[in-house]
């Protein structure tokens, strides 16, 4: 019984190594390629934006605020747009995401079914960040800045999927922006959702 148990921390300690340094890799490797934009802040800027905008009484200045967080939209979306070029350049074996909820060793290798493709998320991710942007059905801006977050966000659940795993990712979503992963999908573009789901399996 107790070599069992030895056998089990043993074991434990081991999946534990190869976790941290999967997630070490995945994030410097992401990092490697975020770090040449300004993604990140540019996202937060636009969503403390939007809070403002809407909260803003007076319809003149709103209207100036709408205008100018236009600007900063098109912006974000093209620096996206080349941050998922360059990332399409890495390897497939170092692009692949394991769809199952917790972190298992060498998912990508043994289950490759089990797992999507980092480089086209990305892609699905920037056109439909643009969709939005581009705003074809004629939204309004409230509205217009409500599937915007959405795709950001759902942008962002997908970068921590990739560094750690899909319940980590949802886990964090929910604590950092009080939203469920099935609230986001359901908040998205049309064509995003479709082109998300077909792309994870569902």
């Amino acid at each position: 019984m107790e070599i069992f148990v030895l056998l089990l921390m043993v074991a434990a300690l081991g999946a534990w190594q190869l976790k941290s340094k999967n997630q070490a890799m995945r994030m410097a490797l992401l990092d490697s390629f975020l770090g040449r934009y300004q993604v990140e802040k540019r996202m937060e800027n636009l969503i403390e934006g939007y809070l403002r905008a809407l909260e803003e009484k007076d319809p003149e200045r709103q209207t100036r605020l709408w205008n100018m967080l236009a600007l900063s939209e098109e912006q974000l979306c093209g620096q996206f747009r080349r941050f998922a070029a360059d990332f399409s350049a890495v390897d497939e074996a170092d692009a692949r995401v394991s769809k199952l909820p917790a972190f298992l060793p060498e998912t990508e290798r043994f289950f490759p079914d089990n797992t999507f493709d980092m480089r086209r998320a990305l892609v699905v991710h920037a056109e439909g960040m643009e969709r939005a942007v581009k705003n074809a059905q004629g939204c309004t801006p409230r509205d217009k800045a409500y599937t915007l977050s959405a795709e950001l966000l759902l942008m962002q659940h997908t970068c921590h999927w990739y560094c750690r795993s899909k319940t980590v990712a949802s886990a964090r979503m929910l604590a950092r922006h009080q939203t469920p992963y099935q609230q986001l999908l359901a908040s998205v573009d049309p064509e995003t959702r479709q082109a998300y789901l077909a792309m994870i399996g569902r």
